[in-house]
């Protein structure tokens, strides 16, 4: 065969290897990505991997399920997707609640910080101070005087010990000085109840379940808790701009994506780029803020400090409202 005949016989094997390796290089992910929710379905973190996912998928062409493993206060998911194969098809939503359980429990199956790769935040929901409709507080100022002018006296709605709603308390109490009973509740429909029913004086929930309560007239968000108003209750204060002891106050509810610690940093990127164009999508910003989601892509770095110093933060409250570790 001359050299010409042997450069046509090269080029079309050439020609006929490109389409097959294209579709190689389009298989990725080989399969359905998993993100294993550490909390059962239903609450904002569900729903937020669920919509984050459907939009996640026309990103990749590839299916996005959502695996709900509640259990242990996420320890139960967390090992899951610890131990899972670091290929990028098994992430985990991270959120503040997963900072609480590091700190709070002395030891654990994983590290927080090192077992777990960041990919992305997803964004932030907020935290509020609330009361029944027919309170005598109009204001979070009033609340915290008549806290101080009535030491004892007042009672504070949470769910569970150690929650990040039971932390924020103790935070409030801490931060202002505070002599209040914090009282924990089994989940947010005990705390509404008893808001409704007078058995307490005020309470901290994150704010997206108790929309219905709070449209129907039934509850009153006094202040949020973050570091911005909420775009859903623009007209009520941030509990900061009270100033005084207050004055830095800020506690953000967020959820994020992360895989186990050994994924390739460039599948890492492929993932957090992915989920960066999601995000930026309208609809899906429209979904999360039905949630009162305010979705807010951030790379790696910035989910990595924003675990830090949640970390950091959390061992502070526990140690200083003395709540046993487990």
């Amino acid at each position: 065969m001359d050299s010409s005949r042997r450069r046509l016989a090269a080029a079309l094997a050439a020609g006929c290897l490109l389409p097959s390796l294209a579709r190689a290089q389009k298989k990725w992910p080989p399969r359905p990505v998993r993100i294993v929710v550490p909390f059962g379905p239903g609450g904002i973190a569900d729903l937020t991997a669920r919509a984050v996912g459907q939009a996640l998928s026309q990103q990749l062409g590839q299916a996005v399920i959502v695996d709900n493993r509640p259990g242990a206060g996420g320890v139960v998911g967390g090992e899951l997707v610890a131990r899972a194969e670091p290929d990028g098809t098994t992430l985990l939503l991270l959120s503040n609640g997963s900072a609480v359980t590091a700190a709070l429990f002395r030891k654990l199956p994983f590290d927080i910080q090192k077992d777990f790769a960041p990919v992305a935040l997803l964004g932030m929901f907020e935290l509020g101070l609330v009361v029944p409709a027919n309170s005598r507080f109009r204001s979070a100022a009033d609340f915290i005087a008549a806290a101080h002018a009535q030491p004892g006296k007042l009672n504070l709605a949470t769910i569970a010990v150690g929650s990040t709603q039971n932390l924020a308390a103790e935070l409030f109490r801490s931060t202002g000085g505070l002599k209040l009973q914090v009282v924990p509740f089994n989940g947010t429909p005990a705390v509404v109840t008893a808001l409704r029913g007078g058995e307490v004086d005020a309470a901290i929930e994150i704010l997206g379940p108790l929309q219905p309560q709070v449209a129907a007239g039934a509850l009153r968000v006094l202040a949020v808790l973050g570091d911005s108003r909420s775009p859903a209750l623009p007209k009520v204060p941030r509990l900061g701009e009270l100033g005084g002891p207050f004055a830095g106050f800020a506690v953000n509810s967020w959820n994020a994506l992360a895989a186990p610690a050994r994924t390739p940093p460039d599948v890492v990127d492929r993932l957090s780029r992915a989920l960066q164009a999601a995000l930026a999508q309208p609809q899906l910003q429209q979904q999360l803020a039905a949630l009162d989601v305010v979705a807010g892509y951030q790379p790696p770095p910035v989910l990595a400090e924003l675990l830090a110093r949640d970390l950091r933060r959390w061992n502070s409250v526990i140690d200083h409202a003395g709540i046993a570790r487990q």
